[in-house]
Protein backbone atom coordinates (compact mmCIF):
# COMPACT_ATOMS: atom_id res chain seq x y z
CA UNK A 1 0.00 0.00 0.00
CA UNK A 2 1.56 3.40 -1.16
CA UNK A 3 0.93 6.07 1.30
CA UNK A 4 1.64 9.81 1.90
CA UNK A 5 1.51 11.99 4.52
CA UNK A 6 1.36 15.49 4.89
CA UNK A 7 3.54 17.16 7.39
CA UNK A 8 3.88 20.98 7.99
CA UNK A 9 6.73 22.41 10.06
CA UNK A 10 5.35 24.77 12.90
CA UNK A 11 7.08 26.81 16.14
CA UNK A 12 7.24 24.64 19.15
CA UNK A 13 4.11 25.23 21.33
CA UNK A 14 6.08 25.94 24.40
CA UNK A 15 7.68 28.64 22.41
CA UNK A 16 7.56 32.51 23.51
CA UNK A 17 5.94 34.02 19.69
CA UNK A 18 6.89 37.63 19.25
CA UNK A 19 5.12 39.62 16.62
CA UNK A 20 7.60 41.39 14.18
CA UNK A 21 7.62 44.96 12.68
CA UNK A 22 5.16 45.88 10.63
CA UNK A 23 2.76 43.05 12.55
CA UNK A 24 1.98 41.36 9.79
CA UNK A 25 4.59 37.93 10.49
CA UNK A 26 6.11 36.49 13.55
CA UNK A 27 9.98 36.79 14.91
CA UNK A 28 11.44 34.01 13.38
CA UNK A 29 14.80 33.91 15.41
CA UNK A 30 15.62 32.13 18.20
CA UNK A 31 12.20 29.53 17.42
CA UNK A 32 12.48 26.20 17.98
CA UNK A 33 10.66 24.33 15.07
CA UNK A 34 8.64 20.62 15.39
CA UNK A 35 6.67 18.37 13.29
CA UNK A 36 3.27 19.99 13.62
CA UNK A 37 1.53 17.59 16.80
CA UNK A 38 -1.45 16.58 14.66
CA UNK A 39 0.51 15.41 11.74
CA UNK A 40 2.67 13.09 14.40
CA UNK A 41 -0.50 11.06 14.64
CA UNK A 42 -1.08 10.52 10.91
CA UNK A 43 2.92 9.56 10.56
CA UNK A 44 2.46 7.20 13.19
CA UNK A 45 -0.68 5.38 11.62
CA UNK A 46 0.97 4.98 8.25
CA UNK A 47 3.54 3.35 9.62
CA UNK A 48 1.25 1.10 11.41
CA UNK A 49 -0.50 0.29 8.14
CA UNK A 50 2.81 -0.83 6.37
CA UNK A 51 4.27 -3.10 9.22
CA UNK A 52 0.65 -4.92 8.83
CA UNK A 53 0.32 -4.30 4.84
CA UNK A 54 3.61 -3.65 3.21
CA UNK A 55 4.40 -1.08 0.55
CA UNK A 56 5.85 2.55 0.99
CA UNK A 57 5.31 5.47 3.07
CA UNK A 58 6.74 8.81 1.42
CA UNK A 59 6.26 11.73 3.58
CA UNK A 60 5.50 15.18 1.78
CA UNK A 61 6.21 18.90 3.70
CA UNK A 62 6.48 22.04 1.57
CA UNK A 63 8.47 25.86 3.33
CA UNK A 64 12.06 26.74 3.19
CA UNK A 65 15.36 24.88 3.99
CA UNK A 66 14.78 23.90 7.57
CA UNK A 67 11.77 21.83 6.73
CA UNK A 68 14.05 19.20 5.97
CA UNK A 69 14.99 18.61 8.94
CA UNK A 70 11.27 17.80 10.25
CA UNK A 71 11.18 15.70 6.95
CA UNK A 72 14.13 13.77 8.29
CA UNK A 73 13.02 13.01 11.57
CA UNK A 74 9.81 11.35 9.98
CA UNK A 75 12.34 9.44 7.75
CA UNK A 76 14.28 8.31 11.40
CA UNK A 77 10.86 7.49 12.68
CA UNK A 78 10.24 4.65 9.80
CA UNK A 79 9.23 6.56 6.14
CA UNK A 80 10.64 5.26 3.43
CA UNK A 81 11.29 8.70 1.52
CA UNK A 82 10.44 12.39 1.66
CA UNK A 83 9.39 15.09 -0.79
CA UNK A 84 10.47 18.84 -0.01
CA UNK A 85 8.65 21.70 -1.96
CA UNK A 86 11.34 24.10 -1.11
CA UNK A 87 10.25 27.59 -1.19
CA UNK A 88 11.05 31.20 1.05
CA UNK A 89 7.26 32.48 -0.05
CA UNK A 90 4.28 32.68 2.37
CA UNK A 91 1.49 30.70 1.26
CA UNK A 92 -2.12 30.59 2.33
CA UNK A 93 -3.38 26.94 2.53
CA UNK A 94 -4.67 27.02 -0.58
CA UNK A 95 -1.47 26.84 -2.49
CA UNK A 96 0.38 24.45 -0.50
CA UNK A 97 -2.69 22.49 -1.02
CA UNK A 98 -2.17 22.84 -4.57
CA UNK A 99 1.41 21.55 -3.94
CA UNK A 100 0.99 18.86 -2.52
CA UNK A 101 -2.15 17.50 -4.36
CA UNK A 102 0.33 17.75 -7.51
CA UNK A 103 2.94 15.80 -5.64
CA UNK A 104 0.11 12.94 -4.86
CA UNK A 105 -1.23 12.94 -8.37
CA UNK A 106 1.85 12.27 -10.01
CA UNK A 107 2.66 8.89 -7.61
CA UNK A 108 -0.31 7.56 -7.58
CA UNK A 109 -1.05 7.04 -3.73
CA UNK A 110 -3.72 4.90 -2.35
CA UNK A 111 -4.10 7.06 1.15
CA UNK A 112 -3.08 10.42 1.89
CA UNK A 113 -2.81 10.77 5.62
CA UNK A 114 -2.24 14.45 7.72
CA UNK A 115 -2.92 16.22 10.86
CA UNK A 116 -7.27 17.62 11.60
CA UNK A 117 -5.07 20.77 11.89
CA UNK A 118 -1.54 23.06 12.29
CA UNK A 119 -1.15 24.27 15.99
CA UNK A 120 0.23 27.82 14.74
CA UNK A 121 -2.88 28.49 12.15
CA UNK A 122 -5.19 26.41 13.24
CA UNK A 123 -7.11 26.58 9.74
CA UNK A 124 -7.89 23.17 9.39
CA UNK A 125 -7.81 23.66 5.62
CA UNK A 126 -5.30 21.25 3.87
CA UNK A 127 -6.28 18.21 4.50
CA UNK A 128 -9.74 18.73 2.87
CA UNK A 129 -8.30 20.71 -0.09
CA UNK A 130 -5.93 18.35 -1.06
CA UNK A 131 -9.30 15.86 -1.56
CA UNK A 132 -11.04 18.36 -2.94
CA UNK A 133 -8.12 19.09 -5.92
CA UNK A 134 -7.48 15.10 -6.14
CA UNK A 135 -11.35 14.36 -6.48
CA UNK A 136 -11.38 12.06 -3.37
CA UNK A 137 -13.28 10.93 -0.82
CA UNK A 138 -12.24 12.41 3.30
CA UNK A 139 -12.89 11.96 6.75
CA UNK A 140 -11.39 14.42 9.42
CA UNK A 141 -10.98 14.37 12.43
CA UNK A 142 -10.92 10.40 12.71
CA UNK A 143 -9.80 8.52 15.83
CA UNK A 144 -9.74 4.87 14.36
CA UNK A 145 -8.93 3.60 11.15
CA UNK A 146 -9.73 0.45 9.34
CA UNK A 147 -8.22 -0.83 6.11
CA UNK A 148 -10.02 -3.51 4.06
CA UNK A 149 -6.92 -4.12 0.97
CA UNK A 150 -8.69 -6.52 -0.23
CA UNK A 151 -11.49 -4.99 -0.78
CA UNK A 152 -9.65 -1.10 -1.11
CA UNK A 153 -12.32 0.14 1.70
CA UNK A 154 -11.42 2.38 4.78
CA UNK A 155 -13.58 2.23 7.78
CA UNK A 156 -12.87 5.70 9.86
CA UNK A 157 -14.40 6.49 13.30
CA UNK A 158 -14.61 10.23 13.43
CA UNK A 159 -15.30 12.77 16.45
CA UNK A 160 -18.33 14.56 16.68
CA UNK A 161 -19.50 16.68 19.53
CA UNK A 162 -20.91 14.16 22.03
CA UNK A 163 -20.77 11.30 19.61
CA UNK A 164 -18.82 9.04 17.30
CA UNK A 165 -19.31 8.90 13.78
CA UNK A 166 -18.73 5.66 11.83
CA UNK A 167 -17.88 6.57 7.90
CA UNK A 168 -17.03 3.79 5.29
CA UNK A 169 -15.41 5.19 2.27
CA UNK A 170 -13.31 3.78 -0.77
CA UNK A 171 -9.77 4.56 -1.04
CA UNK A 172 -7.43 6.37 -2.70
CA UNK A 173 -8.83 8.75 0.38
CA UNK A 174 -7.41 11.76 2.44
CA UNK A 175 -7.97 11.62 6.17
CA UNK A 176 -7.02 13.64 8.97
CA UNK A 177 -6.24 12.94 12.35
CA UNK A 178 -7.11 13.79 15.45
CA UNK A 179 -4.98 12.95 18.80
CA UNK A 180 -6.06 9.67 20.67
CA UNK A 181 -5.78 7.81 16.95
CA UNK A 182 -2.78 6.62 18.51
CA UNK A 183 0.47 7.23 20.21
CA UNK A 184 3.44 8.45 17.88
CA UNK A 185 6.74 6.32 18.32
CA UNK A 186 10.66 8.20 18.74
CA UNK A 187 12.90 7.51 16.34
CA UNK A 188 15.79 5.11 17.61
CA UNK A 189 19.36 5.62 16.76
CA UNK A 190 19.90 2.89 14.61
CA UNK A 191 16.60 4.62 12.35
CA UNK A 192 18.14 7.79 12.53
CA UNK A 193 21.22 7.18 11.24
CA UNK A 194 19.67 5.69 8.71
CA UNK A 195 17.80 8.50 8.06
CA UNK A 196 20.63 10.13 6.62
CA UNK A 197 20.80 7.98 3.84
CA UNK A 198 17.18 7.98 2.55
CA UNK A 199 16.30 10.14 -0.09
CA UNK A 200 14.26 13.67 0.14
CA UNK A 201 13.63 15.30 -3.33
CA UNK A 202 13.43 18.50 -3.79
CA UNK A 203 10.45 19.97 -6.07
CA UNK A 204 9.64 23.48 -6.51
CA UNK A 205 5.99 25.15 -7.31
CA UNK A 206 7.39 26.16 -11.04
CA UNK A 207 8.21 22.14 -11.62
CA UNK A 208 4.76 21.35 -10.15
CA UNK A 209 3.21 23.45 -11.93
CA UNK A 210 1.96 25.68 -9.26
CA UNK A 211 2.03 29.55 -9.87
CA UNK A 212 1.52 31.27 -6.55
CA UNK A 213 -1.87 33.20 -6.36
CA UNK A 214 -2.33 33.43 -3.05
CA UNK A 215 -6.11 34.57 -1.92
CA UNK A 216 -5.59 34.63 1.88
CA UNK A 217 -2.80 37.44 3.17
CA UNK A 218 -2.30 38.18 6.83
CA UNK A 219 -3.25 41.89 7.56
CA UNK A 220 -1.96 42.45 11.08
CA UNK A 221 -1.28 40.40 13.81
CA UNK A 222 -1.01 41.39 17.74
CA UNK A 223 -0.67 39.82 21.09
CA UNK A 224 -3.16 38.90 23.66
CA UNK A 225 -4.12 41.25 26.09
CA UNK A 226 -2.42 41.25 29.22
CA UNK A 227 -4.56 39.62 31.78
CA UNK A 228 -5.41 41.64 35.09
CA UNK A 229 -3.27 40.54 38.31
CA UNK A 230 -5.47 38.47 40.14
CA UNK A 231 -6.88 39.26 43.20
CA UNK A 232 -6.99 37.14 46.19
CA UNK A 233 -9.10 37.38 49.06
CA UNK A 234 -7.82 36.36 52.62
CA UNK A 235 -8.65 36.73 56.21
CA UNK A 236 -12.37 35.36 57.84
CA UNK A 237 -13.75 33.09 55.45
CA UNK A 238 -17.44 34.15 56.07
CA UNK A 239 -16.22 37.91 55.19
CA UNK A 240 -14.48 36.83 52.23
CA UNK A 241 -17.03 34.86 50.70
CA UNK A 242 -19.42 37.91 50.86
CA UNK A 243 -16.73 40.02 49.15
CA UNK A 244 -16.14 37.29 46.63
CA UNK A 245 -19.79 37.30 45.60
CA UNK A 246 -19.64 41.45 46.11
CA UNK A 247 -16.93 40.96 43.03
CA UNK A 248 -18.51 38.67 40.60
CA UNK A 249 -21.79 40.78 40.68
CA UNK A 250 -20.38 44.02 40.14
CA UNK A 251 -16.65 43.76 38.42
CA UNK A 252 -16.95 39.67 36.63
CA UNK A 253 -20.95 40.79 36.03
CA UNK A 254 -21.44 36.61 35.93
CA UNK A 255 -24.25 36.80 38.67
Amino acid sequence: MKILVMVKQVPDTATRIRVAEGNASIVTDGIKWVINPYDEFAIEEALRIKERLGGEVVVVSAGPQRVEEAIRQTLAMGADRGVHIKTDEALDSHVVAQALAAVARAENFDLILTGKQAVDDDAAQVGPLVAVFLDVPQVTVVLKLEVDAEHQRLVAERELEGSIEVVELPYPAVITAQRGLNEPRYPTLPNIMKAKKKEVRVESLQALGIVPNVKVRTVSLSEPPERPAAKILTGDPVAAAHQLVELLHAEAKVI
